[in-house]
């Protein structure tokens, strides 16, 4: 879809967190935070890490996207570090993403 381009990749280690900032080429206003955080996973082979995305900036005039990921390896750390709103609403997107499977079953 887009070209990922690191920015910066900070190993916070006083906070245990490793802080990727990236430009995403070309999406400009179509990528969505949990997308943005697959994608990230994907490039920089993340699996079974917590990746939270942060912020997200579109460039007006520019089809891309500047966005902040914080990546922890264990999710009871980020819980205690990342203000609770952020977790909120991530909960709340991958709720609308994804179908509810348990509804369908049992109306059948």
């Amino acid at each position: 879809m887009s070209a990922i381009e690191t920015v910066s990749d900070v190993n916070n280690t006083f906070l245990s967190r490793r802080e990727l900032v990236c430009t995403f080429r070309g999406a400009g206003g179509k990528l969505k935070k949990l997308e943005a955080a697959d994608m990230i996973s994907k490039q920089f082979n993340l699996d079974g890490k917590v990746i939270i995305p942060i912020s997200m900036k579109n460039h007006s005039g520019r089809p891309e996207i500047t966005a902040t990921f914080y990546v922890y390896d264990d999710e009871d750390l980020a819980k205690k570090q990342v203000n609770p709103v952020i977790f909120a609403r991530l909960e709340k997107a991958k709720a609308k993403a994804a179908p509810p499977a348990e509804e369908t079953k049992e109306s059948s």
